[in-house]
């Protein structure tokens, strides 16, 4: 009996792992990334031509030219845009802000910017003809900055500021329309600060309070990974568990139905027991899982060792992710076939494979929250719940406030009894319905023939 399990084991691995969609997605997919990853920099850094911008001011405060001036410099623009971004690193993920000083950047192409003001008395209408003229060299643009005086001074107490208006032809590269837009903003508001008496420089300082890398301590003092990566930890170990249960599931779904419909099944079932044929196509595409998920942790841990911060992850939470899969793979694995054994076309196993796909998609989508929030309720009870339980588990111990040891083995005993349960309802549908040909099935006709047979 083990030795015909073994070689249909055998034959599904290899059948998937020589496919070409398999070796493009678990292999070459990641290796296009990677290559992606280092190229798309460099092409990034790759300077264009630089335009000159010529910029039009009407104002009538007299200061505002200086102030515009210093902050279209293209070293402070590059200053502001590196800011920008390490902010936004920040706030989406707390704690990595300063990865974005050490991962590499696209240089930018600044603009030559050049500030004229006009005469008092122009008006936008009369410059509107400038902005479109033909007279001016390939690699220039132009623009017009309108700035009413109430944009600098308030024309009462309590009111609002006035906006400033910017005209500009369509040749003007979006990107320059946002440096200049940007040290508008800047402008205004140190302009803003001194018609009210105040110091940009002391306001800047007193407002700049930089967010400092939480360090997170275990209990033993030990330091524990970053607040980004502890973020971060739960949806990617859902992403692993979601992938790799997809991937065999789906295959095992698709082969059943390929090899019934064909009438491949009725020449196995001459050679070994239904018993057999589902064990050995559930095991070979447990091993179709684990390459794909191996492939996948070693990519992880490279680019960890990349950043020096793979001393930070236990290694202990590799084992736990190989083991919930092994169980989320057993109950959606043996759904899965269950349904391919059931139907004879792929489109009539869309209707059943729909409350399957929710049970897997909802788990997955929550682990983000559940991350966040480890030690609630609602995660708590969901991690003894199956066929969710793996996914639930798995982010709180990917968490940065882990489970007890209990819950996570009391999680795994309830998980490997449901794999169990989802393992005998299989057994049952997919012996009465390999060699049944017709109308597909409702769910409820399979609980039927799991409950007769």
């Amino acid at each position: 009996m083990f030795n015909r399990i073994r070689l249909v084991a055998t034959r599904e691995f290899l059948t998937t792992v020589t496919s070409k969609g398999f070796l493009i997605g678990v292999f070459v997919m990641p290796l296009i990334g990677l290559a992606l990853t280092f190229a798309i920099p460099k092409i990034m850094a790759q300077r264009g031509a630089q335009i000159t911008v010529e910029v039009a001011l009407i104002e009538s405060s007299g200061t505002l030219a200086d102030t515009l001036r210093r902050e279209l410099d293209p070293e402070v623009i590059i200053a502001r845009r590196n800011a920008g971004r390490r902010a936004a690193m920040e706030q989406a993920a707390p704690g990595t802000g300063d990865m974005a000083e050490k991962a590499p950047t696209p240089q930018l192409t600044v603009p030559k910017f050049i500030v004229k003001v006009l005469p008092a008395g122009s008006t936008a209408d009369a410059e509107k003809g400038w902005l479109t003229a033909q007279d001016i060299g390939e690699r220039a643009r132009r623009a017009l900055l309108v700035v009413p005086p109430e944009a600098i001074t308030q024309a009462s107490p309590g009111t609002d500021y006035g906006l400033y208006q910017l005209y500009a032809p369509r040749n003007l590269p979006e990107d320059a329309e946002d440096m200049l837009q940007d040290a508008m903003r800047v402008t205004l508001t140190t302009e803003r600060l001194r018609a009210g008496g105040l110091d940009p420089a002391l306001v800047q300082k007193a407002t700049h309070v930089p967010q400092p890398r939480t360090v997170v301590v275990a209990p033993d003092g030990r330091r524990q990974a970053p607040a980004g990566l502890n973020r971060a930890l739960p949806f990617i170990m859902g992403i692993l568990l979601f992938m790799g249960v997809m991937i065999g599931g789906q295959a095992l779904m698709t082969s059943t139905i390929e090899e019934k419909s064909s009438r491949v099944v009725e020449v196995l079932l001459a050679a070994v027991s239904p018993l057999e044929l589902m064990w050995g196509k559930l095991l070979g595409q447990l091993g179709v899982g684990l390459v794909m998920m191996s492939v996948y942790i070693t990519l992880g841990v490279l680019a960890l060792m990349q950043f020096a911060m793979f001393g930070l992850l236990d290694p202990l939470l590799i084992l736990w992710l190989l083991v919930f899969f092994l169980v989320a793979y057993l109950v959606f694995g043996a759904l899965m076939l269950a349904i391919g054994a059931a139907v004879s076309q792929l489109a009539d196993a869309q209707s059943l494979m729909g409350p399957v796909m929710m049970l897997l998609i909802t788990p997955y989508i929550l682990t983000p929250f559940i991350g966040r929030q480890p030690d609630s309720t609602f995660s708590v009870v969901a991690s003894f719940i199956p066929p969710i339980s793996p996914f639930v588990i798995l982010a709180r111990l990917a968490s940065s406030s882990p489970p007890p040891v209990w819950q996570v083995l009391l999680s795994l005993a309830v998980s490997v009894g449901g794999a169990c349960i989802a393992v005998w309802f299989a057994a049952k549908v997919f012996r009465i319905g390999l060699l049944l040909h017709g109308k597909p099935p409702s769910f409820g006709t399979l609980i039927k023939w799991a409950r007769m047979s």
